[in-house]
């Protein structure tokens, strides 16, 4: 085991690693480019005097850049933190605070409110909480960090271990604060490794990265594994229906992973002709439906692939395999160097065709989250704890699931109530609170509502405070100061009394069974 620095720049030199599609400022990086672009910003990251362990936190769309400052901060040994662009101040001030970090890296312009909304959030937090700013500046391709108008100076550089830890990312949890999920050097490489002898990844793939690179998703199977395997990644700066196909034909690209959403979309848009030679597509984060695989397999003359992970397991868990192997419909395949295990409370292993807790233990897992001692105790099967030692170290996903005979994993429900919109997992409590602090908002319940598209969407009911005279459209707008836009329900049910069992409490299943379909 190695550092991911280590790791990823150990193919020619001369091999293209990133690419940049004609529908922006087309612009190719080899390993050796990239290389030099990571030793030059971590020479200038190591300026800033940040003690080891420390976190550099980023709000980077897709780009050769956002690589950069990751692998540049990983291998000085800090701790990337990057963000999501399109974050309001508030969750910006509250994953910056967080994570305690010591710098901030933002896109050119954004201190003079000229790289967008969320970078502008971003630098307000960071400002509110004293933290120090970098914008990124590309100049022909080469990539520097700017502070108060000058480039950072380089600093002495240190060097990574294993074991260090490389990202922190949080996740939604049912205490409605998010959790901080610390994964190592170790972890990302083994996930990196599991996914490149998963899909036979090498140097002759070439993965059109849709998925944004803030989530493990993006990050560990599109960017990683490809860069591990000595292959090539060509990033659009997101995800354009339009230019897709486009792009992809013209760049040369033969494999793409995504979410559900992504593939219906692309199944109504006009496909190439001739079709170009696609080794497979991934599918991921949530659930597909068997009917929509088989129409992308027909459409697109490929076999789809689905797979299922988790932030705390470094992204990939299970996974169908590759042709000449059978991949199941309707099931997310079996683990490849991963431990799955069907559990019960107890952490009993439950027989083939019964449904309990899917738990999965490798080391790709994280140790834990980072001073959460009630989440680590609820998330993780350990003997401290009392569990039995042959189930020590196995992640609780909160999902149910059964295998087949053929040990395939067939997720059937889940255990925790968070709301699954299309792989992005969002705390109703979350959603709660910030209908709570509307000051006509009396009673709140939010609530998974399903969706053709999105798989899950943010459904609420609400009692309002006597004589206010809000609406669905008022309440969405209020929650537009507090909310990212995907957490903000689209069906607000404005009601008279909130349904509560004989005890008093509220349980959201039955709310949720009470409006939708209304």
């Amino acid at each position: 085991m190695s550092t991911l620095d280590q790791a990823i720049f150990t193919h020619s030199a001369e091999s293209l690693a990133l690419a940049v599609p004609p529908s922006a400022i087309e612009h190719k990086y080899t390993y050796g480019d990239l290389q030099t672009q990571v030793k030059a910003v971590q020479a200038q990251i190591a300026s800033r005097g940040i003690a080891r362990g420390g976190v550099v936190s980023s709000s980077l769309v897709n780009s050769p850049e956002f690589v950069a400052v990751f692998l540049a901060t990983a291998a000085e040994g800090l701790i990337a933190a990057p963000l999501n662009p399109a974050y309001k101040e508030s969750e910006a001030h509250f994953y910056l605070e967080d994570t305690q970090t010591k710098l901030l890296v933002l896109p050119n312009g954004a201190l003079e409110g000229k790289a967008g909304e969320g970078a502008s959030a971003a630098a307000r937090a960071a400002k509110s909480l004293g933290i120090s700013i970098a914008e990124v500046v590309v100049d022909n391709g080469k990539i520097t960090l700017v502070a108060d108008g000058a480039p950072l100076p380089a600093g002495e550089v240190h060097h990574a271990s294993e074991d260090d830890t490389a990202l922190v990312l949080h996740t939604s949890g049912t205490t409605g604060r998010p959790k901080a999920v610390p994964l190592t050097h170790r972890n990302l490489l083994t996930s990196m490794i599991n996914i490149r002898d998963s899909y036979k990844l090498s140097e002759s793939d070439r993965t059109f990265l849709v998925m944004p690179l803030f989530h493990v998703h993006g990050l560990l199977c599109g960017l990683l594994a490809s860069l591990l395997a000595g292959g090539s990644v060509v990033l659009p700066t997101r995800f354009s229906a339009t230019t897709f196909w486009d792009d992809f034909v013209a760049t040369g690209a033969n494999w793409y992973t995504a979410v559900p959403t992504i593939h219906q979309i692309l199944l109504t848009v006009d496909v190439p002709s001739p079709l170009p030679n696609i080794r497979f597509i991934r599918s991921c984060s949530s659930s597909l439906s068997p009917s929509t695989l088989a129409a992308i397999e027909d459409a697109f003359k490929a076999p789809v692939l689905e797979a299922y992970a988790m932030t705390e397991a470094a992204h990939q868990m299970t996974t169908n395999p590759l042709p000449p192997a059978t991949h199941k419909p309707g099931t997310v395949g079996f683990g490849h160097g991963v431990e799955v295990r069907i559990l019960n409370e107890r952490g009993e292993e439950l027989p083939v065709g019964v449904a309990g807790e899917v738990c999965v233990r490798g080391s790709n897992v994280t140790k834990g989250y980072v001073n959460n001692e009630k989440a680590n105790r609820e998330s993780f099967f350990r003997a401290e704890f009392g569990h039995p030692a042959e189930v020590d170290g196995f992640l609780r996903t909160g999902d149910e699931g059964k295998k087949d005979e053929d040990g395939y994993l067939q997720l059937t429900g889940r255990i925790k109530e968070l709301i699954n919109r299309s792989g992005e997992k969002i705390s109703p409590l979350e959603v709660d609170a910030a209908l709570l602090a509307i000051p006509s908002v009396q009673e709140a319940v939010s609530f998974s509502i399903p969706h053709e598209m999105y798989g899950e969407v943010v459904g609420a009911a609400v009692v309002l405070k006597s004589g206010s005279t809000d609406d669905q459209s008022s309440l969405q707008k209020a929650l537009g100061e507090k909310l990212i836009k995907f957490k903000i329900p689209e069906r607000i049910w404005i009601v008279d009394a909130i349904p509560k069992t004989a005890t008093g409490k509220i349980q959201r299943r039955i709310v949720a069974a009470e409006f939708v379909g209304k």
